[in-house]
This record gives structure tokens, sequence and C-alpha cells, in this order.
């Protein structure tokens, strides 16, 4: 590889202008310049690094571009930003850094690239390519990454242990690297997070969930949560998922195992959606199998009522995890509630019933719930695999089918509780709830269309059943 790189963002003219008119040496680094050499899509923010103050560097280039350009600073942590050219454009002084045992957050001192080079987390991301008009394009690789990037290999700079036990957080980004870039991880390395993994637990939870959410929307997951559970990352940070892991033999029968299988079921969805919420859907579908295995003699092993547990497991698992507790939530309990209806429509003689029930609970989230569904197939009997998507396929035509006649999706039953407060002269009471899914079920059912006549009628009949009189409106 040539030791100099062509560089043609805008941003590019406009920092080294700044850099001579205030006299300091300056360096593209991180992971713009690994994008770069790697030559993929280059990331939507660029870190510049400079031997004196960021701040003045960022606000000298700012003034220079659009002197009303507003400048973000951080003076206690000596960086600079600003968005310009459809990026984020950071700034920050070469420093040198040194930590205590119990925070990841380090002693900053002013320093030389070297130190700079030296605090970075992967020989990947410490490469530097000087911006000055004079070695405009020089490559500074002290650690050999360009080599690692050749090789798909994520090693430390400095020393793993050490490394990882300053700022643990690395751990996790060096899986997320791995799993993202589709690279491996230096054996060194590899058993340095293992070596440090109890010093995870001084990260934020929410920084911690940052770099889980990256490897979960990254192409293969999987990647990414066999090297969690290999280094006991796991275990700590998502038991739930880790106790899914093995399996047992009674009477030479085995249970497959459901850590493995939902990594597949994970991976599965991965192909078919880059919704986030529908691959955490996936990562909990099964999540509350554990608890609920059962050996029965004549059967097998069950998991009988694991998708009603899970989907009460859902909110506890997202407020520790820090992930949101209004509509993704909702979502997930929804899918996770869910994921076994289609598959049972499939072992049977599908009746409109049944899919207007299942129209009727899913809503706007069918479509999601049969991606996961079809990604929860993953024997490894291909004639069986077949089979259930041919199903697949006609419970999803009959979902079109029903849908279009009945428009059951999102339906909300025409009869109100105000009016059958109006119609019989009562006030809010059991009663009204009996009526509402009285009509609701009819309607599901087929007995009765999803009209306000038919249903009004039904209204009054049920209202007659229960005792109660007609105050007003039309017999």
């Amino acid at each position: 590889m040539s030791n100099h790189i062509h560089l043609d963002h805008p941003i590019f003219p406009y920092i080294t202008q700044a850099a001579s008119e205030l006299g300091v040496d300056t360096y593209v680094v991180g992971g713009y310049v690994r994008d770069l050499l790697m030559h993929g899509p280059t990331k939507k923010d660029i870190d510049f690094v400079c031997i004196g103050s960021g701040i003045e560097l960022a606000e000298k280039t700012a003034s220079l571009i659009d002197p009303k350009l507003k400048v973000h600073t951080f003076k206690n942590y000596g960086t600079a930003m600003f968005h310009a050219f459809d990026t984020d454009i950071e700034f920050v002084g070469a420093r040198k850094e040194s930590y205590q045992r119990d925070s990841r957050n380090p002693i900053v001192e002013n320093g030389s690239l070297e130190d700079d080079q030296n605090r970075r987390d992967f020989t990947i991301n410490a490469i530097a390519i000087a911006v000055n008009k004079e070695n405009f394009g020089s490559l500074i690789d002290p650690f050999n990454g360009i080599a690692d990037i050749e090789k798909g290999i994520i090693r430390t700079p400095q020393d793993a242990h050490i490394t990882f036990s300053d700022d643990p957080l690395r751990m996790l980004r060096a899986i997320r690297f791995a799993t993202v870039l589709q690279f491996s991880i230096e054996q060194q390395t590899l058993e340095a997070i293992h070596k440090n993994k109890e010093r995870i637990k001084i990260i934020s939870q929410e920084r911690i969930t940052e770099e889980l959410n990256k490897i979960i929307l990254s192409k293969n997951p999987s990647i990414g949560f066999n090297l969690l559970f290999d280094t006991g990352l796991l275990a700590i940070i998502f038991p739930e998922m880790q106790a899914l892991h093995g399996t047992e033999t009674i009477n030479d029968l085995s249970h497959k195992d459901n850590f493995y299988h939902t990594l597949k079921v994970l991976d599965n969805v991965c192909e078919m959606s880059d919704n986030l919420w529908l691959r955490w859907s996936a990562i909990l579908h099964d999540i509350a199998k554990p608890p609920t295995k059962r050996f029965d003699p004549r059967h097998g092993w069950t998991f009988h009522g694991h998708e009603f547990l899970g989907s009460k497991w859902v909110p506890g698992i997202f407020k520790r995890m820090k992930l949101p507790l209004d509509a993704p939530m909702r979502y997930v309990q929804k899918l996770v509630l869910l994921h076994l209806r289609p598959i049972s429509l499939t072992k049977e003689n599908i009746t409109d019933a049944a899919i207007r029930r299942l129209l009727f609970e899913a809503g706007d989230d069918i479509d999601d719930l049969m991606i996961l569904c079809r990604a929860d197939i993953t024997s490894k009997n291909k004639m069986k695999v077949k089979r259930y998507l041919e199903n697949f396929d006609i419970v999803e035509k009959k979902i079109v089918e029903i849908e279009e006649k009945d428009h059951i999706r999102n339906f909300q039953p025409p009869i109100s509780g105000e009016l059958i407060m109006e119609t019989f002269g009562i006030k809010p009471s059991k009663p009204i709830g009996e009526i509402k899914n009285c009509i609701k079920d009819a309607i599901l059912d087929g007995d009765i269309k999803n009209d306000f006549d038919e249903a009004y009628q039904l209204m009054l009949e049920k209202g007659k059943s229960l005792g109660l009189i007609q105050v007003h409106g039309n017999s």
C-alpha cells in the first residue's frame, strides 16, 4: 500500500489552511481512516487530532468555512465539534491518558502524536494521516494497523490486559468490530477479554447497550453473541440469554440447544429485515424456555407457556438494559407473545375465525410476526422446513383474503362503551365489558359482520340476556 493516501472530502482544504495559520501539526485519525483504507463507505464523522489545542483548530476551521458556523466545545475534555458538509467533524488535542482502577474516565495530559496513537483501542483505529500542507496524505502506522486490516485481525496496540482493564468498554468494542467487519480477534487479545470480563461491571448500562445494539444491527449478529458467550461476557451482561445454552437428555431424548437456535433465528431475521426491534424479538422469542422446560415420558421435552412468560419478562429486561419502555417494548412483547400462533395455524385446518383473531391481536405488526415465524424454522430436515414454509404461504394468503374482506386489522368494535351506557341507562360497570367482548368475539368468529347495524342488534340481545332494559334508541 502507498505511503500516501488520497483525501478528497471537502473538509480537508479548510483543515489544512487552519492548521497552517495556527502552526499546528494535524492528522485525521480513527474510523474514517480505517474505512478509507478498507475501500468501503466512509463514516459520516471524521476525527482530527492536533499537537496543540483542538478547540482552537475547530474554531479556526469553522470560521474559514462560514463565520456563522456553530462550534460545540467541551473544555473538560479539550474537544470541539461542528457539522459541515453533511458530516460531524470532531477535534482534539493529542493527549496521553492514565486510569484509576474504579473508573474508565482517564486522567488526561497533553501529549505527542505517538502518545495519542498509544491510547487508541485497536491497531486498525491507531492509523493517522497527516493533513498539513508539507506532508498531506502521509500515513503514520506505528502498530502495523494496515497489515491487521489486510489480515482481518482485531488487536490492541498496547498490552491487551492493560487496555481492557483501563477501559473495559473496549472489550465490547473489540467484539463489535469483529462482528461488523467480520474480522477475527487475535488470540492474546481474546484471552485478555476473558481474563478481564468482570471489569465490564464498572461500565454504565447505557454504554453496554449501545455496543450490544450495534452488534445486533450487524449483518450476522451471531458472530458477536458467540464471542460474548465464549469470553464469559454474556453471562454478566445478559444472563437470561446465557441460560438458553445447553441441552439435556432423558431416555435418549434430547432438546435442541436454545442458545444456538436463537442465534440462527436472529441471523435469519437479519436476512429479511434491518428493524432493530424485530431483531430483539428474535433474541427474546424463546427467552423463557429454561424455566418452562419439562420432560414428559410420552411427548418428550416441552416448554409450555414460554411465550406467555417470555412476554412478561420483556419489560424487566428492557428496563435493566435501558432500552425504550414505550412503543418498542410493547412491540417486542407482542411478537414474543404471538410467535407460536402462526406456527400452530399451519398444523390444523385454518379457519377464518383463527385468522381474524390473529389479525386482530397482531394488528399492523402481522407482517413482522410472519417474518419472525419464518425465521423460527431452523430444522436441519430440509423437507420439514419446506413443508412449514409452504404452510406459511397458505396462512399469509389467507391473511390477505380475510383482511380485504373483513378489515379486521386494528379494528375497533363498532359499538362504544358510551353507546351501551346511553342505550341501557347504566353507569360504568361489568356488563359494558361483557357486551363489548360479546360483539368483538362475534365479529372475529364470523357470526356477524364488522358492521354497526348487526353489532347494535347483538348489543340489544346481549343486554336483554343480562337483564338490562333499553331506555334509549331504536329497538
